[in-house]
C-alpha cells in the first residue's frame, strides 16, 4: 500500500480509551500485583460501523486487526474473523482481497469485535487492551481507515449466562430483541451510536498474518429430532463452530440451547461434559422471525434446543471453522484398520485446527508448545505445508520476553511453563526445515535457541545433567498413564536427577548440534558429556534397562521411549533390542497418547515399522477410540481414563505423522 494522508489509527469504545493496559506476563509460580480488572468491562461485544463512497473499487485490499477477535461484515455479508491471537509486540493483522465484495456508490462496513478479559490459554485478554485497525486501499490508493468517524456501541445482545472450561470462554446469552440485532445490515440505523474513540495507550507492533484465513461454512444435520418442546439434531461429527437457527415464537420467550460431543443413555445431549465444560446456552426471543447469532466457537457433534409451546424452531445448523485443509499426505499401509485410524487423525487435524493448534477446542482452546510436537506435525504432513507449524514455533520462540527457557503455551494471558515442551524446541524447528528447507526460517529461531541453551544451563550440575529445573516436569499425562514412574512430579520439581527431562536434554543438545552445524555456528560443546553422564547414572546393569531416577530400580516405559528416541543406545545392539521388547510387551496401553507419538516415531526411525503399526492396533488405544464412536481423537485411549476427558484433542494424532510416505517420524 502506497502512504497517504490517510493514516489508520487504533480505535476502540470510549471507555477503553484511556486505560493503561495491564501486564499479564510473568513468570509461572510468580504473582506480580496487577491492578484490578473493572468487572464492568468482561466480556464486552464491541460494535464499529462506517459508511464510504467509492466510484470505481478495482482492486481493494484490506488490512484489518482486532483485539481480541473480529468478524468482518461487508454490504451485510459475513467475510471473515481473525486474527490469530499473538503478543502485543507481534501482533498480527489480516491481508484480504474484497475485490468481490466492493460495489460502486455506497458500501457499509460492520465489525463486530470482542474483549473477553480473561486470564486463559485463548488470547492475550484482561490486559485492558482493546482496538480496531483497518486500512482500505484500491488500486493502491487508501479509501478508509479507522478513526473517530466511525460509528462504535456495544451489543447489548450478548450476556453471560456461566463461564466454560478453566475461565476459558463466557457461555452466552442472546437475545434476538437487542436493538444491535441487525448491526450488519446497511440500512441499520447508527446515527445513536457514539463516535469510536483513539485507543491513546496502544502498543502494539503490527505484523501480516503469515498463514490464511480460516474456512467457516454450514454443516446441516444428519439426523433430527423433533418433539413439542424441543429439538434434537445431530450432526454425523464433532467439529468446532456455533450453532444457527430460525425462531417464531413469544416475546421474551427462552429458547435453551444445550450442546455435547456425546449422548446420554436416555438419548439427550450430554451438555455437562467429561471436559469441564456445560455447554448450556439461552436465546431470548423478540416476538417476531429470529436468527440466533452466537458469536464464541465451541466443539461439538449433538445440539438440543428445548422452547415453550408453540414456538416453532427452523433452519437448525452448525457454522463450521477451521484452518484450510487439503489432504497431500500418502500411507503404504494397505491394511484397512489402521487405514481407519489414520483417517480418524486426519479428520481431528482437519476440524480441531483453528487460528492455531489447540490442546483442545473446548477446555482450553489454547497452544501449546507440546502440540507443535504432535498436532503441527500431523498437520504440515498431511497438507504438506509448513507454515502453519512455523507460525506456531515463531509464537513460542516470541514468549522467550516473558522467560528465555520458553513457554508453555504461546500468544495468551495465563502463564503456563513445562520444561519437556521447551525442550522439543529444537527438533520441531529441525523437523520444519527438513520438511521445507527454509534456510531463513533456521536463521531466524537459532538466537532464540542459544537464549534457550544458555537459560537450562543454568540448572547443570557437575555431571552436566539438569536438576531442579524451575518449570513443571510433565513426563506424560494423565498422570495415570505414567507406567508407576518413580519420582515425585511435584512443581516446583524437588531434588534430584530423574530421566525423563535429561533425556529431553540430551535430545536438545544433539539437535541443537545439528541446527549449528548446518548454519555453520558453534555447536553446544556439552552434548557428548550429557549422552555419557545419562548412561552412567540412569542405565541399570540388575535390569538391563534405563531406569527412571538414579536412587529406583524402577523402569518405567517412559524412561526407555526417549533414550532408544534420541539414540543413547545406539552404541549396544544388545541393549537396543532389550529396550525395544521392553517397550513392546509393555505396549501403548502403558502411556498416554502423548508419549506414544514419541514411542511410534522411535520404531518407525529403527526401521521396526511393521512392529510400530501392531503397537497402534492395540485394541484398547486407537481402535477403543473408534469402538466408542469417536470421529475425532480423545485425550487418552478411552473416556473413562481420565476425570475431565476432553473427545476432540489433537496431540492424539500420531499415527497420521509416522505412517506417512517419506516423511522423518521426529
Amino acid at each position: 500500500m502506497k502512504p497517504d494522508i490517510m493514516t489508520p489509527k487504533f480505535i476502540c469504545h470510549p471507555d477503553f480509551s484511556k486505560l493503561k493496559p495491564i501486564n499479564v506476563f510473568h513468570k509461572e509460580g510468580q504473582t506480580p500485583s496487577l491492578p484490578r480488572h473493572p468487572e464492568e468491562l468482561l466480556n464486552k461485544h464491541i460494535l464499529f460501523r462506517k459508511k464510504i463512497s467509492i466510484v470505481s473499487p478495482g482492486r481493494a485490499l484490506l488490512r484489518i486487526s482486532a483485539d481480541d477477535h473480529f468478524k468482518l461484515y461487508v454490504n451485510g455479508e459475513f467475510v471473515t474473523e481473525g486474527p490469530a491471537p499473538a503478543y502485543p509486540s507481534a501482533y498480527y493483522y489480516c491481508e484480504l482481497d474484497i475485490t468481490d465484495r466492493l460495489r460502486t456508490g455506497e458500501n457499509t462496513f460492520a465489525v463486530h469485535t470482542y474483549y473477553q478479559g480473561l486470564i486463559n490459554r485463548v488470547w492475550v485478554s484482561g490486559d485492558l487492551r482493546q482496538m480496531l485497525y483497518f486500512e482500505l486501499a484500491c488500486d493502491g490508493k487508501t479509501v478508509c481507515v479507522s478513526d473517530t468517524d466511525w460509528k462504535c456501541a456495544y451489543h447489548t445482545g450478548y450476556t453471560e449466562c456461566g463461564r466454560l472450561g478453566y475461565d476459558t470462554a463466557f457461555a452466552e446469552c442472546y437475545d434476538s430483541a437487542s436493538p444491535e440485532a441487525d448491526f450488519d445490515s446497511p440500512g441499520f440505523d447508527d446515527s445513536l451510536w457514539d463516535n469510536a474513540a483513539i485507543y491513546e495507550n496502544a502498543d502494539y507492533t503490527l505484523i501480516k498474518q503469515p498463514t490464511r484465513q480460516l474456512d467457516v461454512y454450514r454443516l446441516i444435520p444428519v439426523k433430527t429430532e423433533k418433539t413439542d418442546a424441543f429439538v434434537r439434531v445431530d450432526f454425523g461429527r464433532e467439529a468446532a463452530g456455533y450453532l444457527s437457527a430460525v425462531a417464531k415464537g413469544n416475546a421474551g420467550d427462552v429458547v435453551s440451547l444445550r450442546f455435547g460431543e456425546e449422548l446420554c443413555s436416555d438419548g439427550s445431549v450430554r451438555y455437562d461434559m467429561r471436559c469441564n465444560c456445560r455447554y448450556e446456552e439461552k436465546w431470548l426471543l423478540s416476538g417476531k422471525k429470529d436468527t440466533l447469532r452466537q458469536y464464541d466457537y465451541k466443539a461439538f457433534r449433538y445440539a438440543e434446543l428445548h422452547f415453550a409451546p408453540g414456538t416453532e424452531i427452523t433452519e437448525i445448523e452448525m457454522t463450521v471453522r477451521h484452518y484450510p485443509f487439503e489432504l497431500k499426505a500418502g500411507y503404504k499401509t494397505e491394511d484397512p484398520t489402521l487405514r481407519k485410524i489414520i483417517a480418524l487423525c486426519a479428520d481431528t487435524i482437519k476440524y480441531g485446527t483453528q487460528e492455531g493448534y489447540l490442546d483442545c477446542p473446548t477446555r482450553e482452546k489454547g497452544q501449546y508448545l507440546g502440540d507443535v510436537s504432535i498436532a503441527a506435525r500431523a498437520q504440515a504432513v498431511l497438507t504438506g505445508n509448513t507454515a502453519m507449524m512455523k507460525k506456531a514455533i515463531m509464537e513460542f520462540c516470541r514468549s522467550s520476553f516473558i522467560c528465555p527457557g520458553i513457554m508453555a503455551v504461546s500468544n495468551a494471558s495465563l502463564m503456563q511453563e513445562i520444561a519437556d515442551y521447551s525442550l522439543q524446541l529444537p527438533a520441531q524447528i529441525l523437523w520444519a526445515f527438513r520438511m521445507d528447507g527454509d534456510m531463513d526460517f533456521l536463521r531466524l529461531t537459532e538466537p532464540y535457541l542459544s537464549a534457550e541453551l544458555e537459560y537450562f544451563k543454568k540448572f547443570m550440575n557437575a555431571d552436566a545433567l539438569l536438576e531442579g529445573v524451575d518449570k513443571w516436569n510433565l513426563v506424560d499425562w494423565p498422570q495415570n498413564l505414567r507406567d508407576g514412574y518413580d519420582f515425585p512430579l511435584t512443581k516446583p520439581i524437588g531434588k534430584g536427577l530423574h530421566n525423563v527431562i535429561n533425556a529431553y536434554w540430551y535430545g536438545f543438545l544433539k539437535t541443537f548440534d545439528q541446527i549449528s552445524e548446518i548454519l555453520g555456528r558453534e555447536k553446544s560443546g556439552i552434548t557428548e558429556n550429557v549422552g555419557v553422564s545419562f548412561r552412567k547414572r540412569f542405565f541399570s546393569k540388575e535390569t538391563g534397562l534405563f531406569t527412571d531416577s538414579p536412587h529406583t530400580k524402577h523402569s518405567s516405559v517412559h524412561s526407555n521411549i526417549l533414550p532408544l528416541l534420541f539414540g543413547l543406545c545406539d552404541a549396544d545392539p544388545e541393549l537396543k533390542d532389550r529396550v525395544m521388547a521392553f517397550i513392546k510387551k509393555k505396549g501403548l496401553r502403558s502411556m498416554g497418547v502423548y508419549m506414544a507419538y514419541f514411542t511410534l516415531a522411535a520404531f518407525v526411525k529403527e526401521g521396526r515399522v511393521r512392529e510400530a503399526e501392531e503397537m497402534a492396533l492395540d485394541p484398547c488405544c486407537w481402535l477403543n477410540m473408534l469402538r466408542e464412536g469417536a470421529t475425532t481423537t480423545y485425550e487418552a485411549w478411552g473416556k473413562d481414563q481420565k476425570w475431565n476427558t476432553s473427545l476432540f484433542h489433537p496431540w492424539a494424532t500420531a499415527p497420521a505423522i509416522v505412517f506417512a510416505d517419506g516423511v522423518s517420524p521426529y
